[in-house]
This record gives structure tokens, sequence and C-alpha cells, in this order.
């Protein structure tokens, strides 16, 4: 008995240590002996020391490859109340609505590139129509409404052959995502996988990293996933709701919060009181007479005020869920501290710390994720026309000063406009402010 106990003692320790090597050295994946014999001199002088995520990779924390995100199940019902569902629309709605445009990136010139007008076209189709079923704004509110409820925004690419449209993107449900904390980085190497609720890993999608656009908010070093502003506020709409509950409650109840007293009624005289209260005086407007030895006293169980349905608290809890997405509490309907003066810089914060990150984040991705590493071409970017300034006239005025100063040409100032460019005589002409025969 001793020995059958020793023995499992040192099968235990060995996979321990085992777990532990795999941990400390990163694991290959499925083809990871055919990577070991395939890198470079120059990858192996370049491979990373440190330890990726060492508390997640801990052999008793950590025995499988694959990480869910361990996201509550009630994210997504929370993102249907009406508090959160307005601070999600204020920023979604105004990202999904920004005009947007596909241009060669800063320091390529343009003169380098092949084909580089049928190129720009064929990027433009691509996010035009992603897919069969979807458009731009579509995928886009998808992704941002992902990425604000639980902190990822997830989206599959595939290559086509059609060089009119080079490639073909879905919106996937982030919190099916499952990631590969082990990843080395190199391309063939599955980074990411899909899973359903309950789903084995052997069961699980397969995805490498020029296949799947993952969008975290908020990136910290400690978790491969992101923090969405839902999952800050969760606490906060849970009590919001609890406290809305209680006061609708409250406030629909139609029984009387009071009550009569007569201290030396007998029960047919009570009786006799009830009906007659009932029959005669309730409903009716009319004035009661009551004639009895004691005067009744009234007992009075609440105030009946908005106290009791603690509106102040409500009102608190508004505010709290509005810090967590970075807005105002006016744009939630709080505007009681709010007039024609701060108005205009309560909005221009909203876009300056709500808006204005988010798409630039996802700018981002979609310059490195599809158009670099799913299509290849890495002398293009994706950018959004309105994240300059906020005020029309303020971006038209600026524009002008810096074309009259030299600083900027009619084409930069026209691609910031999302518009084409001019050729060099007009650009030219224009530039000195003259007109074009």
């Amino acid at each position: 008995m001793g020995m059958a106990k020793g023995k499992v003692r040192v099968k235990v320790a060995e996979q321990l240590r085992e777990i532990w090597r795999q941990a400390t050295t990163g694991s290959m994946g499925r083809n990871g002996q055919g990577r070991r014999d395939s890198v470079s001199r120059v990858d192996a002088e370049a491979e990373r020391k440190t330890l990726a995520m060492p508390a997640i990779l801990s052999p008793i924390q950590f025995p499988g490859k694959l990480l869910p995100k361990p996201t509550p199940a009630n994210l997504r019902r929370f993102a249907e109340t009406p508090v959160v569902r307005r601070a999600i629309n204020v920023i979604k709605d105004r990202i999904a609505s920004m005009d947007w445009q596909v241009r060669v990136r800063r320091g390529v010139s343009p003169h380098e590139i092949d084909q580089r007008g049928e190129k720009l076209r064929a990027l433009r189709r691509t996010l035009e129509e992603p897919n069969a079923v979807d458009t731009f704004r579509t995928l886009i509110e998808q992704v941002i409404e992902d990425a604000l409820t639980g902190g990822f925004g997830a989206v599959e690419m595939e290559p086509t052959a059609d060089p009119k449209r080079p490639a073909m993107f879905w919106a996937v449900d982030g919190a099916s995502i499952r990631m590969n904390a082990r990843w080395d980085g190199h391309p063939e190497t599955a980074r990411y996988a899909q899973a359903a609720p309950g789903q084995l890993e052997t069961n699980a999608v397969d995805l490498r990293d020029d296949q799947l656009m993952y969008v975290r908010m908020n990136p910290r070093s400690f978790t491969p996933f992101g923090l969405g502003p839902l999952e800050v506020a969760f606490e906060t709409v849970n009590q919001f709701l609890t406290a809305h509950r209680f006061a609708g409650k409250l406030a629909a109840n139609s029984v009387a919060q009071y009550a009569l007293w007569l201290s030396e009624a007998t029960p047919a005289q009570h009786d006799r009181l009830i009906r007659w209260w009932q029959d005669e005086i309730e409903g009716t407007g009319r004035v009661p007479l009551i004639s009895t030895e004691q005067k009744p006293e009234v007992l009075r169980f609440a105030q009946g005020t908005d106290a009791d349905l603690r509106l102040a608290w409500q009102a608190f809890l508004i505010r709290m869920v509005a810090n967590a997405f970075g807005l105002p509490p006016m744009l939630l309907g709080l505007e009681g501290d709010v007039n024609r003066a701060t108005a205009a810089e309560l909005a221009d914060e909203a876009f300056r710390g709500a808006i204005q990150p988010l798409a630039q984040l996802l700018a981002d991705h979609l310059t490195r994720d599809l158009f670099g590493k799913c299509i290849g071409w890495r002398e293009f970017e994706f950018v959004f026309n309105d994240l300059n300034a906020r005020d029309e006239e303020t971006e038209l005025a600026v524009q002008v000063q810096l074309l009259q100063a030299g600083v900027l040409t009619v084409n930069e100032v026209r691609a910031m406009r999302g518009l084409g460019p001019l050729e060099d005589r007009q650009a030219a002409e224009l530039q000195n402010g003259t007109t074009v025969d």
C-alpha cells in the first residue's frame, strides 16, 4: 500500500514539473516541434525572456491552454437596461456615423505603390461590403457593442482571391473567444479559439492571429483580456436596478400609507364603520363626519414623499455609470447642474474622453489586422475623418490657416476631408491662390 502511494506522489510531482516546464519555456501548440526546428538564429537571439502573465501560468491555476474570459452572464442583460443602453448608444452611434477614408500611410510615398488607385478602391469596397449580409456600419456597431459590454470585440477575417475585394470579415461573439496565453508570436500558431459554453478545447475552432481581430479595451499586463466599461459598472448597475425596482413597486402601490385607529370600538361598530366608509365615502369626494366619544387617531406608516423612492441615491448611481463609460452625467439624463456655459464643454469632454479613444483603437486594429496581417497591404491605413475637431467651422479655419502658411498642401487638406487628390498643376495653382482655366 505504501509503494502505491509513493508511485502516485512521483507521478503527480512529474506532472507538475512538466506543466511548469511548458509554462516557462512556452508551448508551441500542435506544430511546436516543427516551429522549433524552423526558428532562425535571429529569432532565437530576440526570443522573449520574461514570462507572460505568471499568475495565470502557474501549474496550479492554469492546467489548460485556452483561457475563457470570466465574464458574468448577465452583462448582456444589463446592456439592455435604459441607462446602460443610453451610455452605449452615445458612444456607438457617434462612431458608427463618422465619415472615414482609406489613405496611404505616413512615411510611404504614393509613387512607390504599384496600382495605388486600384488598391484603394478595393480596400474601400472591402470595408463597405464586408460580407454578404453586413455593411460597415452594422458590423462596426456589433464590434463596439461587445467592446463596451465585455471589453472584447472580435472580427473574423479571411482573404479572398478577388483583387477587387481582397478580404471578407464577419463579427464574432467576443464572449465565445478563448485566448492562447502561450502563443509564441508565430503566424502559423493558433492564438485564439472559439468555443461554445461547455465545449471542450479539443472541439474548439482554432484561429490564427491573421484570422481574428480582437479589440481589447483597457489592456493590462496581468491578463490577456480587456476590461469593458460595463464590467467596471457591474455592481453599480446591479444596485441601480435594485433601487429602481423598489421605487417602482413603492410608487405603484395603491395601498394607503396610513390607518384610522378607534380605541374603544366594538367589533360590530368596527364592521359598520368599514361598510359605511366603503359605501358612502370612498371614491365620492364627500366630507366624512364621525361622531365618537374619543377622537380617532391617524397612524401613518410612511412619509409618502420622494425620499422614500431613493431618488438621490439613484441619481448618484447614474453618475457612477457615466463615470465608468467616460461620459458626463448630462448625456444620461442628469441635467440639474448643467447650463449653457458648461453644456458645450461637457459634450466636448465626452467626445475627447470616450468616443475618440475607442474610434482610434478601432482604426488602428483595422489598419494593422485587416490591411496588414490579413491582406498584406501595410502601406495603407484606415482613419476616421471626424477625430481631429468636432466643430466644422473650427476645423475649416485651422486648415485654411495651415494652407496659407504653407504647412499643408491642397492635397493633404483634401485627404483630411476624405477627398481625392488633384493633379499637380491644379494643386499648385490653388496653393498660390490662382484659378484654373
